[in-house]
């Protein structure tokens, strides 16, 4: 793990060296949103299986890309139907981890349907 670790440390360090004229580094999930952080001043921690790149947080085993782009591809929100929200098939926290209906607390879940995938908040 350890050498794995630095291994990664060191390909986005060489990476970093090649994309200066990249100012967004995007993360694709396995259910295909796209979040970009800013590169400038940008510090990435890893904690166990936790990955975190600025102010965003992911579970590594749910990361499926990793690449610097010219624009901020963060996926964008769109309104939610009733009839799609009955046909949720799943629902993860920001961690990833899969939850069930019952329970969903106050926050922010992303929830997948028929129709697509969607960030919700509960309040």
């Amino acid at each position: 793990m350890r050498t794995t670790l630095l291994l990664f440390i060191f390909i986005i360090g060489g990476l970093a060296a090649h994309a200066e004229e990249y100012p967004y580094l995007t993360f694709e999930t396995t259910d295909g949103a796209k979040t970009s952080v800013s590169v400038e001043s940008l510090s990435l921690t890893f904690s166990g299986t936790t990955l975190t790149a600025g102010s965003q947080t992911f579970d590594l085993s749910n990361l499926t890309k990793m690449y610097f782009s010219t624009a901020d591809e963060t996926t964008g929100i769109e309104t939610l139907t009733v009839d799609a929200l009955s046909e949720m098939t799943n629902i993860y926290d920001l961690q990833g981890k899969e939850i069930r209906k019952e329970q969903m607390e106050k926050g922010v879940y992303i929830i997948k349907t028929k129709q697509g995938t969607y960030k919700i908040l509960r309040k």
